[in-house]
């Protein structure tokens, strides 16, 4: 079995894990990333930036040169209830030069992500390699490292620190025997798929509120209209088994704008990919020798595009106390556990508010559901909605890209 040492060992290489690995190498530390698909070219979820995201990917560099290979800004969130708004937030009221949502294909963020952390000799990637156990100091001691398959070969990554940057259903948290609690508090799930689209860009994100499946919409880079059609939450075998007429009628009923657009480009329900709406946290963020970080460590619904968001804040955090931790000599659970004790109380404010937004924009019909996006629109013009539309878009200001 070849081996290979370094500082840092990274699974994954997804926005959490590449910005990190870019901030240690520039700050002098060695960083091999394990990451199981073997190019760019694979399908991704997370589309776009919310401004706190798009300050950190600035601050790391990145943000220009993804930004010239491709993406659409998008000024307005509106939340549609028949032919009209009753909910438009104006993201350029938001503090500039980050006062806009970026949709942008996440392989263009990701391929800038690996070019600038490939101009330091302390990048190592693994691609096409799959985690396949842990290293540790005898049978139950600290994590010094992995092992990682290609198909050919084995490998041993031996570092002092591996952070788990492997998403919601994280191979790392799993061998560490970290248990991950799951919380189905969303009511639906979402059908995802994408529109040809020849028009100008809209320049929004919409959901529509239908009557009982609310969809989204936005501009999807390039040429595209990305749509997320919900069912109820764990129904979408029901619904599908009526066959795919039914499915594009249903649609159609949601988003009668894009109907044509559905009814001539939308053929099988393979066209659809299906969402698993769930929410999660890890039992624990630490272990010696091991930190968990963005989905790894707290999944959250897409609704609100938070994924990215939180997943480069999370790396922008961990960075210069995984920085200290070295230096010190101290990767105990304790030390590393900084990071959890740090970030929890960011990351249960978002969840909270993703409940509320689940339950107040995608309700259904009712006296309920047509309540609650009006108090959310007068909500929204109060200190208190100021308040809760910077911590969502913005997130927690005092994470920032520390220096080397």
């Amino acid at each position: 079995m070849r081996e290979i040492r370094t500082d840092v060992c990274v699974v994954g290489g997804g926005p959490a894990g590449l910005t990190l690995a870019l901030l240690l190498v520039r700050s002098g530390v060695a960083v091999t990333v394990v990451e199981k698909a073997r190019s760019l070219d694979r399908e991704y979820r997370g589309e776009i930036l919310q401004p706190g995201g798009l300050r950190i990917l600035d601050q790391a560099g990145v943000l220009a040169g993804a930004r010239s290979r491709g993406g659409y800004e998008l000024t307005r969130f509106q939340l549609i209830d028949g032919d009209r708004p009753v909910l438009d937030m104006d993201y350029r009221r938001l503090p500039a030069p980050h006062n806009y949502l970026l949709s942008i294909p996440q392989r263009h963020v990701l391929s800038e992500l690996g070019d600038r952390c490939a101009e330091h000799d302390t990048f190592r990637m693994l691609a096409g390699h799959r985690l396949s156990a842990l290293l540790r100091a005898g049978d139950s001691g600290p994590v010094r490292g992995v092992v990682a398959d290609d198909g050919r070969e084995r490998v041993a990554v031996r570092a002092a620190v591996v952070v788990g940057a492997d998403g919601r259903y994280s191979k790392t948290r799993a061998l560490a025997g970290i248990a991950n609690r799951r919380h189905d508090v969303f009511d639906l799930d979402i059908c995802w798929f994408k529109l040809p689209w020849d028009g100008a860009p809209t320049g929004r994100v919409r959901i529509f509120r239908a009557p009982s499946n609310p969809a989204l919409a936005y501009d999807s880079f390039p040429g595209c209209l990305q749509i997320g059609w919900t069912v109820p939450h764990g129904g979408y075998r029901a619904v599908a088994a009526r066959g795919i007429r039914h499915v594009k009628a249903q649609i159609q009923a949601s988003i009668p704008e894009y109907a044509d657009l559905v009814g001539r480009h939308i053929h099988a329900l393979s066209d659809l990919t299906l969402l698993d709406v769930f929410g999660a946290r890890a039992s624990r963020w630490s272990d010696a020798g091991l930190v968990l970080i963005g989905d790894a460590a707290h999944t959250h619904s897409p609704l609100g595009a938070q994924g990215i968001n939180l997943a480069v804040q999370d790396a922008a955090l961990l960075h210069p106390m995984l920085l200290a931790a070295l230096s010190d000599g101290d990767v105990s659970a304790a030390r590393l556990g900084e990071f959890e004790r740090t970030r929890r109380r960011d990351i249960n404010g978002v969840m909270r508010f993703q409940t509320l937004q689940s339950k107040g924009m995608f309700s259904g019909g009712g006296l309920a559901g047509f309540l609650r996006p009006r108090v959310a629109r007068v909500l929204m013009h109060t200190p208190v909605g100021t308040r809760i539309t910077r911590h969502v878009t913005l997130g927690n200001p005092r994470i920032r890209v520390a220096a080397g």
